[in-house]
């Protein structure tokens, strides 16, 4: 990936060659800059780089792309606040009216292409496994691993051709891309329809395959789609136009629809509604409030209605295969929980190995994926290859290894369901002969879905043996690490929950050979599948409410909050989450929300010092200069100062670059320097217009006159911009940033006067991050490994 070493995103930078006499400097002789002798900004902490230098380029799914960031906050300059007062209250309600039937929406339509996708998979993976099966009992084995191989080989091969052609957005979980998005920043061609139908015939597909993934992420992608496609009435020449949807053209309410869609694709995953509003509260949202809780809480609300209604209409097999598979939870609330003291160690003892092995796991799947972008950056059919090739290997483990394990004696106990010759089951007969069944078979050869409630299954301590379960557990942590960052639509949630289930069983069977235990085999796959996760993802509160909701049982709710909190502690003291991990290696500039400690021996102002200098324009300014500023720098906002008088600069505000070339392509130019009235701007310009963020100007052409003309930028200038003063440390700066989800950041000097200029430079997310901060100030880099 070629690095882009021009400033960061959204600044407002010097440019060569632009003759433009009003720029601000911000070099350490600037007055605003330097104090007299007491002033911290006059004796730098650090030596620093002459310039603060980022990159605007990052991996969105497997494509890569230029980066821009969101405008959260809210412009208000005249042309808004007039728009604002102007609406009456029947506009109003259209605004509230229309959030709430859109969420309704969101949830409606996720809960249906879930249940499409769940009744998908499950019919296709059933016809591959029955024809297989019997292959295998008619001992032909050639034929049936030929079959099985080709299946799977022909699914992906429609996958990732999908992928890799059409939408390379659409690769991947989408849930980093996702946190990045609702943290401010613009991951292009993510949300749009060809990523939605991609992600949908590439999730069914790639599921439907064997490949060790799961639909869970893609679910919580479409979601995102299907949010952003509804507030903006779809996209590209399809768009709708209605007249109540531009009061959805702007970042922040297609923001709060967004965490809708995640929520709701996190409760169509695991029929979990609570833990879909806490998991976009936990996971991905950055800014939340009480008015969306509601909202979101609605969306899932819905998608449960619609789940709970495709079970009931496919009951009694009108669905083909599906029956009750993919939608209904992993019940274990007919077991009596019930443990000592002692118990307690031994699940600290789950908890504890669970951090470590999903702390490993993350570090392990950090290299794997930092390979992958070696072979991706090859091109279209390295991609496609590596997709293929992972496929092959997997179909070969999923089918040979269940004949290295003997066959198992059916116990008289459980009946007629032992052996299973049908799709599911938990006693698999497979090539075992009558009354033994196969119990590596009942875990390989099912959905992701059926093995984890086979897996969970309780009552049947003798079910799963040893060798068994190692075998099974170090197959998937080896296709997980192998098959998670190929294109394809994957998931992450049940590939780990299968791991963590088959460890929580080893752990059970090796503590019933050596102490007694009084806690069933099946909870302590639920326990050992939740120490893996929260180990990995780091996530708490959601995860716990996900589990209680999976497995319905309320008794479980202690030691799963137990497992959880002591495998998070463990994990976080190796390495960060798993999506942290993948958010730092595609690139995309994230702000934590806690900053690093180093940061608050910065202050903002020597920030600002190590930047080119910053461009200013003046409230009344010429066509040309402005024309020239659009055309020799890529910023998105620029400082306008007015000049009451001779000798006196403040600063008016910030103007957006947008806006600027909504005012070029109108051609509202005025022959003399004047200020404008109130009325004349809103004569030609509207909210709707002003939206547009079309930052095009190749196609612009000004005559001679025009370009000697002047432009009145004060009815477009935001004229409260979050401002800050040059002696604030970094940390505090980045936390600011983050809670108030800001794109540009004026620093203002400490001290004012008339021949002190009114700005010291402006700060953007780029700037704020902590590795582009290290690299302008080399000296910090040893403060940051002491932390």
């Amino acid at each position: 990936m070629e690095e882009d070493q021009s400033p960061g995103l959204g600044l407002v930078a010097e440019t060569p060659g632009l003759k433009h006499g009003n720029g601000v400097s911000n070099s350490s002789e600037d007055p605003g800059s330097a104090g007299d002798g007491i002033s911290s900004l006059e004796k730098p902490l650090l030596k620093r780089s002459n310039t603060l230098t980022s990159s605007h380029l990052a991996m969105v799914g497997a494509k890569v792309s230029h980066i821009e960031s969101l405008d959260y906050e809210i412009i208000e300059n005249d042309l808004f606040k007039h728009d604002w007062r102007s609406r009456s209250t029947v506009e109003v309600l259209q605004y509230v009216f229309l959030k709430w039937a859109l969420a309704f929406l969101v949830g409606l339509l996720t809960g249906v292409i879930a249940s499409l996708i769940n009744l998908a998979i499950e019919n296709i993976s059933g016809v591959k496994m029955l024809h297989m099966v019997q292959l295998v009992r008619d001992k032909r084995y050639w034929a049936g691993f030929f079959y099985f191989s080709g299946f799977n080989l022909a699914l992906t091969f429609v996958a990732a051709v999908l992928c890799v052609v059409f939408a390379p957005t659409a690769a991947g979980p989408g849930i980093p891309e996702i946190k990045a998005y609702l943290n401010g920043v613009d991951t292009p061609n993510m949300f749009g329809a060809p990523q939605l139908i991609v992600k949908i015939i590439g999730s069914i597909c790639a599921v439907s395959s064997g490949l060790d993934l799961g639909k869970e992420g893609p679910l919580v992608h479409i979601g995102a789609c299907l949010a952003n496609l509804l507030s903006q009435g779809g996209s590209g020449r399809f768009r709708l136009r209605w007249r109540w949807l531009r009061y959805f053209n702007n970042d922040r309410d297609r923001r709060d629809l967004i965490t809708c869609g995640a929520s709701s694709g996190v409760c169509a995953a695991f029929r979990s509604p609570v833990g879909g509003v806490l998991f976009a509260l936990e996971e991905v949202a950055t800014w939340w409030r009480s008015a969306l809780l509601w909202r979101t809480f609605f969306s899932t609300a819905t998608v449960v209605v619609v789940l709970r209604g495709f079970i009931e209409v496919c009951r009694g097999g009108r669905c083909g295969l599906f029956g009750e598979g993919g939608l209904i939870i992993f019940d274990v609330s007919d077991v009596t929980v019930r443990y000592r003291l002692g118990d307690l160690l031994l699940v600290t003892l789950v908890g504890v190995i669970g951090g470590v092995l999903g702390a490993l796991y993350n570090h392990v799947l950090h290299m794997v994926l930092r390979l992958y972008n070696l072979i991706n950056d090859k091109g279209r059919m390295a991609k496609l290859a590596l997709a293929l090739a992972v496929c092959v290997f997997t179909s070969a483990g999923l089918y040979v290894l269940p004949f290295a394990v003997p066959c198992t004696p059916c116990d008289p106990a459980f009946g007629a369901a032992c052996p299973a010759t049908g799709r599911s089951g938990n006693f698999k007969q497979f090539n075992c002969p009558a009354g033994q069944y196969n119990d590596l078979a009942t875990l390989l050869h099912a959905t992701n879905v059926d093995a984890t409630r086979n897996i969970f299954s309780t009552g049947t301590p003798g079910e799963f043996r040893l060798d068994s379960l190692l075998i099974f557990f170090a197959i998937y942590c080896v296709l997980g690490l192998f098959t998670f960052g190929i294109a394809v639509p994957s998931g992450l949630f049940l590939p780990i929950i299968l791991m963590g289930a088959a460890y929580g069983r080893i752990v059970a069977l090796v503590l019933q050979s050596t102490v007694a235990a009084s806690i069933d085999h099946g909870l302590y796959a639920v326990l050992g599948a939740a120490a893996l996760m929260s180990g990995s993802m780091r996530m708490t509160v959601s995860l716990c409410v996900i589990f209680l909701e999976l497995t319905n049982n309320l008794l479980l709710l202690p030691m799963t909050m137990f497992v959880l909190l002591i495998a998070k502690t463990v994990g976080d003291a190796f390495n960060p989450s798993i999506y942290e991990i993948i958010l730092d290696l595609k690139g995309l500039p994230f702000l934590e929300p806690k900053p690093e400690p180093w940061m608050k021996d910065l202050t903002v102002g020597e920030l600002a010092a190590a930047k080119p200098r910053t461009i200013s324009l003046q409230v009344v300014e010429k066509v040309s200069t402005v024309l020239e500023v659009l055309r020799n720098t890529g910023h998105n906002g620029f400082p306008v100062v007015d000049r009451p008088r001779p000798g006196l600069s403040e600063l008016h505000g910030l103007v957006l670059r947008s806006h600027l070339v909504a005012v070029l392509r109108k051609r509202w130019f005025l022959a003399e320097k004047r200020r404008t009235e109130e009325w004349e701007a809103r004569e030609r310009f509207s909210s709707v217009e002003l939206a547009d963020k079309n930052c095009k100007i190749d196609d612009l052409e000004l005559t001679p006159e025009e370009l000697e003309m002047y432009v009145d930028l004060h009815p477009f200038t935001n004229t409260t911009p979050y401002t800050v003063v040059e002696t604030m440390s970094v940390a505090k700066a980045v936390v600011l940033f983050r809670s108030v989800a800001l794109r540009h950041m004026l620093i203002m000097p400490k001290y004012q006067g008339p021949e002190i200029s009114p700005l010291v430079g402006i700060l953007t997310r780029q700037d704020l991050r902590a590795h582009n901060i290290l690299g302008a100030f080399p000296h910090l880099a040893k403060k940051s490994k002491t932390h």
